[in-house]
Protein backbone atom coordinates (compact mmCIF):
# COMPACT_ATOMS: atom_id res chain seq x y z
CA UNK A 1 0.00 0.00 0.00
CA UNK A 2 1.10 3.29 -1.06
CA UNK A 3 -0.04 6.90 1.10
CA UNK A 4 0.82 10.45 -0.15
CA UNK A 5 -0.30 12.86 2.18
CA UNK A 6 -0.38 16.55 0.69
CA UNK A 7 -0.07 20.13 0.97
CA UNK A 8 -1.62 22.25 -1.61
CA UNK A 9 0.15 24.43 -4.34
CA UNK A 10 -1.82 25.88 -7.34
CA UNK A 11 -0.78 27.08 -11.09
CA UNK A 12 -3.20 27.12 -14.00
CA UNK A 13 -3.74 25.32 -17.17
CA UNK A 14 -4.20 26.27 -20.06
CA UNK A 15 -7.26 24.72 -20.37
CA UNK A 16 -8.59 25.13 -16.57
CA UNK A 17 -6.79 25.37 -13.32
CA UNK A 18 -4.36 22.97 -12.51
CA UNK A 19 -4.24 21.78 -8.52
CA UNK A 20 -0.32 20.73 -7.47
CA UNK A 21 0.26 18.92 -4.73
CA UNK A 22 3.39 18.41 -3.04
CA UNK A 23 3.52 14.94 -1.12
CA UNK A 24 5.21 12.55 0.85
CA UNK A 25 5.25 9.05 -0.88
CA UNK A 26 4.86 6.41 1.97
CA UNK A 27 5.79 2.99 1.71
CA UNK A 28 4.00 0.30 3.94
CA UNK A 29 6.25 -1.80 5.58
CA UNK A 30 3.84 -3.78 8.15
CA UNK A 31 0.25 -4.90 8.05
CA UNK A 32 -1.35 -1.77 9.36
CA UNK A 33 -2.32 0.66 6.86
CA UNK A 34 -3.19 4.08 6.26
CA UNK A 35 -1.99 6.80 9.40
CA UNK A 36 -1.87 3.55 12.13
CA UNK A 37 2.13 3.19 12.70
CA UNK A 38 3.54 6.21 11.40
CA UNK A 39 6.97 4.73 12.17
CA UNK A 40 6.79 1.96 9.91
CA UNK A 41 6.34 4.12 6.77
CA UNK A 42 9.45 4.92 4.40
CA UNK A 43 8.59 8.71 3.04
CA UNK A 44 9.69 10.09 0.06
CA UNK A 45 8.77 12.79 -1.68
CA UNK A 46 6.30 12.68 -4.69
CA UNK A 47 3.85 15.32 -5.99
CA UNK A 48 0.26 15.17 -7.40
CA UNK A 49 -0.94 16.77 -10.46
CA UNK A 50 -4.91 17.74 -11.14
CA UNK A 51 -5.08 18.73 -14.40
CA UNK A 52 -7.95 21.05 -15.64
CA UNK A 53 -9.78 20.79 -12.42
CA UNK A 54 -11.97 23.48 -12.89
CA UNK A 55 -12.58 25.56 -15.70
CA UNK A 56 -10.19 28.91 -16.18
CA UNK A 57 -13.37 31.31 -18.03
CA UNK A 58 -13.50 34.06 -15.07
CA UNK A 59 -9.18 33.97 -14.41
CA UNK A 60 -7.01 37.09 -15.85
CA UNK A 61 -5.12 35.59 -18.71
CA UNK A 62 -2.00 37.05 -17.44
CA UNK A 63 -2.44 34.50 -14.52
CA UNK A 64 -2.72 31.52 -16.90
CA UNK A 65 0.42 29.65 -16.09
CA UNK A 66 0.90 26.11 -17.81
CA UNK A 67 2.01 23.35 -14.77
CA UNK A 68 5.71 22.34 -16.15
CA UNK A 69 6.75 19.30 -15.53
CA UNK A 70 10.83 18.38 -14.81
CA UNK A 71 12.82 18.98 -17.79
CA UNK A 72 14.79 15.91 -17.24
CA UNK A 73 12.12 12.40 -16.28
CA UNK A 74 13.55 10.45 -13.19
CA UNK A 75 12.83 7.00 -12.68
CA UNK A 76 12.95 7.81 -8.62
CA UNK A 77 10.26 10.80 -9.51
CA UNK A 78 6.51 10.03 -8.77
CA UNK A 79 4.28 12.37 -10.66
CA UNK A 80 0.51 11.30 -10.52
CA UNK A 81 -0.65 13.30 -13.18
CA UNK A 82 -4.80 13.29 -13.30
CA UNK A 83 -7.52 14.12 -15.79
CA UNK A 84 -10.90 14.03 -15.49
CA UNK A 85 -11.96 12.87 -18.75
CA UNK A 86 -15.78 12.85 -18.26
CA UNK A 87 -16.12 13.24 -14.46
CA UNK A 88 -17.37 16.93 -12.88
CA UNK A 89 -16.50 16.38 -9.10
CA UNK A 90 -19.00 18.69 -7.11
CA UNK A 91 -17.62 21.86 -5.47
CA UNK A 92 -13.36 21.09 -6.94
CA UNK A 93 -12.97 24.69 -6.99
CA UNK A 94 -12.90 24.90 -3.20
CA UNK A 95 -9.52 23.50 -3.66
CA UNK A 96 -8.27 25.98 -5.43
CA UNK A 97 -9.27 28.51 -2.71
CA UNK A 98 -8.07 26.30 0.22
CA UNK A 99 -4.36 28.24 0.10
CA UNK A 100 -6.35 31.88 0.00
CA UNK A 101 -8.78 30.15 3.02
CA UNK A 102 -5.74 29.30 4.53
CA UNK A 103 -7.27 25.55 4.63
CA UNK A 104 -5.08 22.44 5.00
CA UNK A 105 -5.49 19.97 1.90
CA UNK A 106 -5.07 16.28 3.42
CA UNK A 107 -4.81 13.74 0.71
CA UNK A 108 -3.68 9.68 0.79
CA UNK A 109 -3.14 7.48 -1.95
CA UNK A 110 -3.26 3.98 -1.85
CA UNK A 111 -3.09 0.77 -4.16
CA UNK A 112 -6.39 -0.19 -5.04
CA UNK A 113 -7.56 -3.67 -6.86
CA UNK A 114 -11.16 -3.97 -8.88
CA UNK A 115 -13.58 -6.19 -8.11
CA UNK A 116 -12.35 -9.36 -10.51
CA UNK A 117 -9.34 -7.92 -11.08
CA UNK A 118 -5.64 -9.18 -9.99
CA UNK A 119 -3.10 -7.34 -7.63
CA UNK A 120 -0.04 -6.60 -10.79
CA UNK A 121 -2.67 -6.44 -13.42
CA UNK A 122 -2.54 -3.32 -16.09
CA UNK A 123 -4.23 -0.97 -16.47
CA UNK A 124 -3.38 -0.10 -12.60
CA UNK A 125 -5.24 1.40 -10.14
CA UNK A 126 -4.96 3.69 -7.41
CA UNK A 127 -7.59 4.72 -4.77
CA UNK A 128 -7.20 8.49 -3.36
CA UNK A 129 -8.73 10.34 -0.17
CA UNK A 130 -8.97 14.15 -0.56
CA UNK A 131 -10.24 16.01 2.44
CA UNK A 132 -10.51 19.79 2.97
CA UNK A 133 -9.42 20.38 6.52
CA UNK A 134 -11.95 22.88 8.61
CA UNK A 135 -15.01 21.88 6.13
CA UNK A 136 -15.23 21.65 2.77
CA UNK A 137 -15.47 18.62 0.02
CA UNK A 138 -14.01 15.55 0.68
CA UNK A 139 -13.18 13.11 -2.35
CA UNK A 140 -12.26 9.54 -2.07
CA UNK A 141 -11.20 8.82 -6.16
CA UNK A 142 -10.15 5.74 -8.04
CA UNK A 143 -7.16 6.64 -10.43
CA UNK A 144 -7.00 4.17 -13.67
CA UNK A 145 -3.46 4.73 -15.43
CA UNK A 146 -3.66 5.10 -18.89
CA UNK A 147 -2.36 2.79 -21.35
CA UNK A 148 1.50 2.87 -22.55
CA UNK A 149 0.88 3.97 -25.65
CA UNK A 150 -0.49 7.47 -24.41
CA UNK A 151 3.43 8.13 -24.14
CA UNK A 152 3.52 8.15 -27.87
CA UNK A 153 7.10 6.99 -27.67
CA UNK A 154 8.92 4.94 -29.75
CA UNK A 155 11.32 3.83 -27.41
CA UNK A 156 10.72 1.77 -24.28
CA UNK A 157 9.24 3.38 -21.95
CA UNK A 158 10.52 5.45 -18.52
CA UNK A 159 9.49 2.86 -15.81
CA UNK A 160 8.82 4.36 -12.13
CA UNK A 161 11.28 2.67 -9.93
CA UNK A 162 8.64 1.87 -6.92
CA UNK A 163 5.33 1.51 -8.76
CA UNK A 164 7.03 -0.31 -11.64
CA UNK A 165 4.42 1.21 -14.08
CA UNK A 166 5.51 3.11 -17.37
CA UNK A 167 6.17 7.08 -17.21
CA UNK A 168 4.91 9.02 -19.77
CA UNK A 169 7.70 10.95 -21.86
CA UNK A 170 7.35 13.71 -19.27
CA UNK A 171 8.10 11.81 -16.84
CA UNK A 172 4.67 11.56 -15.07
CA UNK A 173 2.82 8.58 -14.28
CA UNK A 174 -0.70 9.14 -16.30
CA UNK A 175 -3.42 8.18 -14.72
CA UNK A 176 -7.39 9.33 -15.15
CA UNK A 177 -10.33 9.64 -12.58
CA UNK A 178 -12.86 6.39 -13.23
CA UNK A 179 -15.24 6.46 -9.66
CA UNK A 180 -15.36 9.19 -7.10
CA UNK A 181 -17.41 9.09 -4.00
CA UNK A 182 -17.86 12.35 -2.67
CA UNK A 183 -19.15 14.26 0.21
CA UNK A 184 -19.69 18.50 0.49
CA UNK A 185 -20.84 18.44 4.01
CA UNK A 186 -18.39 15.76 5.67
CA UNK A 187 -19.07 17.42 9.19
CA UNK A 188 -22.52 18.93 10.38
CA UNK A 189 -24.26 19.43 13.63
CA UNK A 190 -28.18 18.91 14.22
CA UNK A 191 -30.55 19.34 17.12
CA UNK A 192 -31.88 16.78 19.04
CA UNK A 193 -35.62 16.41 17.05
CA UNK A 194 -34.17 17.48 14.23
CA UNK A 195 -33.74 16.39 10.43
CA UNK A 196 -30.47 16.24 8.61
CA UNK A 197 -29.73 15.07 5.28
CA UNK A 198 -25.84 13.25 5.52
CA UNK A 199 -24.45 14.07 2.00
CA UNK A 200 -23.11 11.30 -0.26
CA UNK A 201 -22.55 10.55 -3.95
CA UNK A 202 -20.67 9.16 -6.76
CA UNK A 203 -19.70 9.49 -10.03
CA UNK A 204 -18.45 6.83 -12.56
CA UNK A 205 -17.09 7.08 -16.20
CA UNK A 206 -18.69 4.59 -18.82
CA UNK A 207 -20.95 3.49 -16.26
CA UNK A 208 -23.31 0.94 -17.93
CA UNK A 209 -27.25 1.07 -18.18
CA UNK A 210 -28.67 -0.85 -16.28
CA UNK A 211 -26.26 -1.71 -13.87
CA UNK A 212 -26.84 -2.47 -10.46
CA UNK A 213 -25.81 -0.24 -7.89
CA UNK A 214 -25.55 -1.06 -4.41
CA UNK A 215 -25.25 1.62 -1.52
CA UNK A 216 -24.62 1.09 2.18
CA UNK A 217 -24.79 3.75 5.12
CA UNK A 218 -22.94 2.44 8.38
CA UNK A 219 -22.71 4.31 11.72
CA UNK A 220 -19.82 3.88 13.79
CA UNK A 221 -19.66 5.20 17.97
CA UNK A 222 -17.34 4.76 20.26
CA UNK A 223 -16.47 1.15 19.08
CA UNK A 224 -19.74 0.13 18.02
CA UNK A 225 -21.04 0.00 14.49
CA UNK A 226 -24.44 -1.26 12.57
CA UNK A 227 -25.51 -1.08 9.27
CA UNK A 228 -28.69 0.58 9.28
CA UNK A 229 -29.33 1.20 5.36
CA UNK A 230 -28.67 -1.09 2.42
CA UNK A 231 -30.16 -0.64 -1.19
CA UNK A 232 -29.69 -1.99 -4.10
CA UNK A 233 -30.90 -0.83 -7.35
CA UNK A 234 -31.20 -0.95 -10.86
CA UNK A 235 -33.05 1.32 -13.85
CA UNK A 236 -35.26 -0.72 -15.89
CA UNK A 237 -36.91 0.58 -19.05
CA UNK A 238 -39.98 1.90 -16.92
CA UNK A 239 -38.95 2.46 -13.61
CA UNK A 240 -36.20 1.71 -10.57
CA UNK A 241 -36.35 -1.84 -9.12
CA UNK A 242 -34.55 -1.55 -5.83
CA UNK A 243 -33.53 -4.26 -2.48
CA UNK A 244 -33.61 -2.61 0.65
CA UNK A 245 -32.96 -3.09 4.13
CA UNK A 246 -33.40 0.01 6.82
CA UNK A 247 -32.74 -0.52 10.27
CA UNK A 248 -33.74 2.63 11.68
CA UNK A 249 -37.10 4.26 11.68
CA UNK A 250 -36.91 7.37 9.89
CA UNK A 251 -34.45 6.78 7.81
CA UNK A 252 -34.08 6.86 3.94
CA UNK A 253 -32.40 7.48 0.56
CA UNK A 254 -33.75 7.61 -2.87
CA UNK A 255 -33.30 4.55 -5.41
CA UNK A 256 -34.08 6.56 -8.05
CA UNK A 257 -31.84 9.47 -7.17
CA UNK A 258 -28.79 7.21 -6.68
CA UNK A 259 -29.14 5.37 -9.99
CA UNK A 260 -30.05 8.58 -12.32
CA UNK A 261 -28.09 11.45 -10.84
CA UNK A 262 -25.59 9.72 -8.75
CA UNK A 263 -27.73 10.94 -5.35
CA UNK A 264 -26.50 8.53 -2.01
CA UNK A 265 -27.80 11.05 0.31
CA UNK A 266 -29.35 9.65 3.49
CA UNK A 267 -31.96 11.39 4.92
CA UNK A 268 -32.15 10.88 9.05
CA UNK A 269 -35.47 12.03 10.65
CA UNK A 270 -36.27 12.89 14.39
CA UNK A 271 -32.95 12.70 15.39
CA UNK A 272 -31.74 11.05 18.91
CA UNK A 273 -28.59 11.58 21.12
CA UNK A 274 -27.87 8.02 19.69
CA UNK A 275 -27.68 8.98 16.21
CA UNK A 276 -24.37 10.87 16.94
CA UNK A 277 -21.43 9.36 15.33
CA UNK A 278 -19.58 8.50 12.05
CA UNK A 279 -21.41 7.90 9.15
CA UNK A 280 -20.14 5.75 6.47
CA UNK A 281 -21.63 5.54 2.76
CA UNK A 282 -19.72 2.90 0.62
CA UNK A 283 -21.44 2.80 -3.30
CA UNK A 284 -20.46 0.09 -5.33
CA UNK A 285 -21.73 0.18 -8.76
CA UNK A 286 -19.54 -2.62 -11.58
CA UNK A 287 -16.09 -3.10 -10.86
CA UNK A 288 -15.87 -0.14 -8.12
CA UNK A 289 -16.75 0.14 -4.25
CA UNK A 290 -15.40 2.61 -2.40
CA UNK A 291 -16.83 4.98 0.82
CA UNK A 292 -16.79 8.29 1.98
CA UNK A 293 -17.19 9.45 5.51
CA UNK A 294 -19.67 11.84 7.25
CA UNK A 295 -19.32 13.12 10.84
CA UNK A 296 -22.95 13.82 12.64
CA UNK A 297 -22.48 15.58 15.90
CA UNK A 298 -26.04 16.51 17.87
CA UNK A 299 -26.75 19.17 20.09
CA UNK A 300 -28.99 20.68 22.65
CA UNK A 301 -28.63 23.89 24.17
CA UNK A 302 -29.12 23.62 28.11
CA UNK A 303 -32.41 25.90 29.64
CA UNK A 304 -30.89 27.87 31.97
CA UNK A 305 -32.87 29.09 35.45
CA UNK A 306 -32.44 30.31 38.77
CA UNK A 307 -33.36 28.38 41.87
CA UNK A 308 -35.24 32.37 43.20
CA UNK A 309 -36.99 35.32 41.04
CA UNK A 310 -36.01 37.49 43.78
CA UNK A 311 -33.42 37.90 46.28
CA UNK A 312 -34.20 39.78 49.72
CA UNK A 313 -31.87 39.91 52.47
CA UNK A 314 -34.34 40.16 55.51
CA UNK A 315 -31.61 40.13 58.27
CA UNK A 316 -28.18 38.82 58.20
CA UNK A 317 -28.25 35.46 57.30
CA UNK A 318 -26.88 34.15 54.38
CA UNK A 319 -29.38 32.55 51.71
CA UNK A 320 -28.46 29.92 49.08
CA UNK A 321 -28.86 30.45 45.04
CA UNK A 322 -28.79 27.96 42.77
CA UNK A 323 -28.42 28.18 38.92
CA UNK A 324 -29.79 24.68 37.27
CA UNK A 325 -28.94 23.53 33.46
CA UNK A 326 -31.64 21.78 32.30
CA UNK A 327 -30.82 18.78 29.37
CA UNK A 328 -28.13 19.87 27.11
CA UNK A 329 -26.07 17.65 25.04
CA UNK A 330 -23.23 17.02 24.85
CA UNK A 331 -21.81 17.12 28.38
CA UNK A 332 -19.35 19.67 28.29
CA UNK A 333 -20.83 22.53 30.44
CA UNK A 334 -19.47 25.57 31.91
CA UNK A 335 -21.27 27.54 34.95
CA UNK A 336 -19.56 30.84 36.00
CA UNK A 337 -20.86 33.37 38.53
CA UNK A 338 -20.75 36.96 38.71
CA UNK A 339 -21.60 39.98 41.08
CA UNK A 340 -21.68 43.68 40.48
CA UNK A 341 -22.56 46.01 43.42
CA UNK A 342 -23.83 49.61 42.52
CA UNK A 343 -20.59 51.01 43.63
CA UNK A 344 -18.52 48.77 41.36
CA UNK A 345 -17.82 49.03 38.14
CA UNK A 346 -17.22 45.81 36.77
CA UNK A 347 -18.29 42.50 37.43
CA UNK A 348 -16.71 40.69 40.66
CA UNK A 349 -16.05 36.43 39.64
CA UNK A 350 -17.81 34.64 42.50
CA UNK A 351 -16.72 31.31 40.43
CA UNK A 352 -14.51 30.04 42.76
CA UNK A 353 -17.29 30.29 46.11
CA UNK A 354 -19.51 28.17 44.41
CA UNK A 355 -20.08 23.95 43.86
CA UNK A 356 -21.47 21.60 41.33
CA UNK A 357 -23.74 18.68 41.41
CA UNK A 358 -22.31 15.96 40.12
CA UNK A 359 -24.56 15.42 36.26
CA UNK A 360 -27.59 13.70 35.83
CA UNK A 361 -28.07 12.28 32.74
CA UNK A 362 -31.77 11.51 31.27
CA UNK A 363 -33.66 8.85 29.49
CA UNK A 364 -33.45 10.64 26.34
CA UNK A 365 -29.06 10.82 26.35
CA UNK A 366 -29.39 14.40 27.76
CA UNK A 367 -27.42 16.23 30.65
CA UNK A 368 -28.56 18.17 33.72
CA UNK A 369 -26.46 19.98 35.90
CA UNK A 370 -26.90 22.51 39.23
CA UNK A 371 -24.06 24.85 40.22
CA UNK A 372 -24.86 26.59 43.88
CA UNK A 373 -23.69 29.84 45.72
CA UNK A 374 -24.23 31.07 49.14
CA UNK A 375 -24.93 34.61 48.94
CA UNK A 376 -24.37 37.17 52.46
CA UNK A 377 -25.94 40.07 53.15
CA UNK A 378 -22.47 42.26 54.16
CA UNK A 379 -20.64 41.35 50.54
CA UNK A 380 -24.04 42.28 48.81
CA UNK A 381 -26.09 44.93 49.19
CA UNK A 382 -29.26 45.90 47.40
CA UNK A 383 -29.04 46.80 44.19
CA UNK A 384 -25.93 44.30 43.04
CA UNK A 385 -26.66 41.79 40.08
CA UNK A 386 -25.93 38.28 40.33
CA UNK A 387 -25.20 36.28 37.34
CA UNK A 388 -25.11 32.74 36.31
CA UNK A 389 -22.83 32.64 33.21
CA UNK A 390 -23.24 29.12 31.03
CA UNK A 391 -21.22 28.51 28.01
CA UNK A 392 -21.88 25.43 25.91
CA UNK A 393 -20.90 23.93 22.54
CA UNK A 394 -24.55 24.05 21.29
CA UNK A 395 -24.71 27.83 22.21
CA UNK A 396 -23.08 31.00 19.79
CA UNK A 397 -22.67 32.60 22.76
CA UNK A 398 -22.67 32.40 27.22
CA UNK A 399 -26.03 32.76 28.13
CA UNK A 400 -26.62 34.43 31.43
CA UNK A 401 -29.29 34.25 33.84
CA UNK A 402 -29.69 37.38 36.21
CA UNK A 403 -31.05 38.88 39.29
CA UNK A 404 -31.00 41.55 41.75
CA UNK A 405 -30.63 42.19 45.24
CA UNK A 406 -33.92 43.68 46.87
CA UNK A 407 -34.10 46.22 49.28
CA UNK A 408 -36.49 44.74 52.35
CA UNK A 409 -39.70 46.13 52.51
CA UNK A 410 -40.45 48.31 55.64
CA UNK A 411 -43.69 46.75 56.49
CA UNK A 412 -42.46 42.95 55.89
CA UNK A 413 -39.57 44.02 58.03
CA UNK A 414 -42.06 45.26 60.96
CA UNK A 415 -44.52 42.21 61.06
CA UNK A 416 -41.83 39.52 60.78
CA UNK A 417 -40.56 41.25 63.85
CA UNK A 418 -44.43 41.22 65.38
CA UNK A 419 -45.08 37.99 64.01
CA UNK A 420 -41.47 36.43 65.91
CA UNK A 421 -42.47 38.45 69.45
CA UNK A 422 -45.96 36.59 68.86
CA UNK A 423 -44.51 33.57 68.68
CA UNK A 424 -42.24 34.01 71.50
CA UNK A 425 -44.92 35.26 73.59
CA UNK A 426 -46.95 32.38 72.83
CA UNK A 427 -44.39 29.91 73.35
CA UNK A 428 -43.66 31.15 76.84
CA UNK A 429 -47.36 31.38 77.75
CA UNK A 430 -47.39 27.04 77.40
CA UNK A 431 -43.60 26.79 78.63
CA UNK A 432 -45.64 28.75 82.02
CA UNK A 433 -48.49 26.81 81.50
CA UNK A 434 -47.00 23.83 81.73
CA UNK A 435 -44.67 24.61 84.59
CA UNK A 436 -47.58 25.01 86.99
CA UNK A 437 -49.04 21.88 86.04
Amino acid sequence: MFTILVFLWMVYGLEGADVVLSCSLIEEGGGMGGMMGGAMFKRSASTLVFRDLVGNDDLSPELVTPYTPPETPNADDLIFELTLPSIQIPNADLLLHADCNEQEVVCEISRYVPRGAEMDSLPAHFIGSVQLEGGGISLTLVLQTLHSETTQSDTHPLMQSKLNLPLSQSGTLLTEVVFVVFSRVPSLVAPIGGDVLLDCGFRQKNSIPGQDVALEWRIQHRGNGRKILDIKARETETDVGQDLFVDREGTSAEADLLVRDGNATLTLKRLKVTDEGTYICTVGSGEFQTQQIVQLHITQPPHIALSEEKLIFQDSTPQKLSCHCHRYYPLDVQVEWFSQAPSEEEPVSLSKESSLSSHRQHNDGTYSLSSHLTLRPDKNPPGTVITCRVSHPALETPSDATLTVDKPNPDTVFWTVVLMLAISVVFLYQAFRGAEN
